[in-house]
Order: C-alpha cells, then sequence, then structure tokens
C-alpha cells in the first residue's frame, strides 16, 4: 500500500513526474494502467497533457474511466494539467466533449472574453506565472504565497461551486488554476516542472493524508 501510483493512459510526461516523485517522496512511485495497481496505491497521481477530447478517448480505451472516479474518492489524488481539466462535467475544447464528471463545472477557453487591455497575450498561455493561494490547505505548506508555476495551456476550469478554488492565476483574467475538495487537490500548472515551489507541493502530496475541508473560502 505505501506507494504512489501514476495513472498511465498514454498521455502525459510521466517519467519527469516519476523521477520528481521519487527524488521528494521516500517511496516507491508505479507508472501504470493497471486498475488494481492503481486501487492498491496509497496515493495517486492523474497527470496528463494534450486535448480533453483525446484524453477522455485513451482514458476511455484503457478501461479507467471507473478507476480514476473510485481513485478520485478514496485516497490522496493529485491532478495536473489535463488531469485537472477531466475532472469537470464538459470540457469547449475541440469543440465540446463531455469528462469524467467529478467536479461540476465547464472548461473554457483562454481567448473567449479575453480583456481587452490585457495586451497581446499569447495563447496557449506557456511559461511562468504566479499563482495566489486561496484558503489554506496542507499541500501549499512551505510554499510562499504568489509562488511562480510553469503553465502550458489553453484552457481553463470554471468550476460552479467557488469555493472549491484553492488557487487564482492572472492571465487576462483570473481564472482558477487549483481545484481541491476533500481528498482531491488538482492543478494546471506543471509542478514537476516548477523547480523548488513545484518539488515542495510534491514533497506535500507524499505526506498529505487526504485530509482538507470540503470547500475552501474565498473570503
Amino acid at each position: 500500500m505505501n506507494t504512489i501510483a501514476i495513472i498511465d493512459y498514454g498521455m502525459g510526461n510521466l517519467h519527469s513526474i516519476a523521477k520528481a516523485l521519487e527524488h521528494v517522496a521516500g517511496r516507491r512511485v508505479r507508472v501504470t494502467a493497471v486498475a488494481r495497481e492503481i486501487l492498491d496505491a496509497e496515493r495517486v497521481v492523474f497527470p496528463g497533457q494534450g486535448a480533453a477530447r483525446d484524453c477522455m478517448h485513451e482514458i476511455r480505451a484503457a478501461g479507467l474511466v471507473d478507476v480514476i472516479r473510485e481513485a478520485a474518492q478514496s485516497r490522496p489524488f493529485l491532478g495536473i494539467c489535463m488531469g485537472l481539466q477531466v475532472l469537470l462535467e464538459h470540457s469547449d475544447e475541440g469543440g465540446g466533449v463531455d469528462c469524467l464528471g467529478l467536479v461540476p463545472g465547464r472548461v473554457r477557453s483562454l481567448r473567449e472574453g479575453l480583456d481587452p487591455t490585457a495586451g497581446r497575450l499569447k495563447i496557449p498561455q506557456m511559461g511562468w506565472n504566479q499563482v495566489e493561494q486561496v484558503g489554506g490547505h496542507p499541500l501549499w505548506e512551505g510554499i510562499d504565497d504568489l509562488s511562480r508555476f510553469y503553465f502550458v495551456h489553453s484552457y481553463y476550469v470554471d468550476p460552479d461551486d467557488p469555493t472549491l478554488v484553492a488557487g487564482l492565476t492572472d492571465y487576462g483574467r483570473r481564472y482558477a488554476s487549483v481545484l481541491a475538495r476533500d481528498n482531491v487537490f488538482a492543478v494546471q500548472f506543471h509542478p514537476e516542472k516548477s523547480q523548488h515551489a513545484g518539488l515542495r507541493l510534491l514533497a506535500n502530496f507524499a505526506e498529505w493524508d487526504g485530509g482538507a475541508p470540503s470547500g475552501n473560502s474565498q473570503e
């Protein structure tokens, strides 16, 4: 049980995530698409990159939809990049696709309603940006507010429940870059590429027991 499983459905920089976790976790890290190995792990990481439609196709083809849903309801669970976005109900990307539906809300284009005063921002957002921490959470321990993390994305999550937002980022708009609910913590950025702050977040995850408030206040 004392392992961290990284879900392998054919999309994501799994080698970098595994190496980063091995460096900070001090426990076994397993990259796997085997349902029993995922559900036997103490903690689960759900990474991903690319397009939402492709991501959902590969998850279904690998027979992992129910496995991901069960893992996200039963143990410390970290979503990364596309592993955040497909937790929601629907993504507008690629003409629209239904996702896992674990978090009510929608994934929207960064181009949509972009603030005209923001200048000529490039889409996708690619590079370093700050994350404003919202509320307290064990995974923020030892990480300064407004620390910079590495982003690569063209879409952002828009949850129905704003109390689930655990981090905000400004890129032509303020958008939710981190969601947290119970045993789930999911980020838009790539912690494995985010140097000290990212490694600290992964180290915090490796020690996290999954305890957190059911929602994070934005007050």
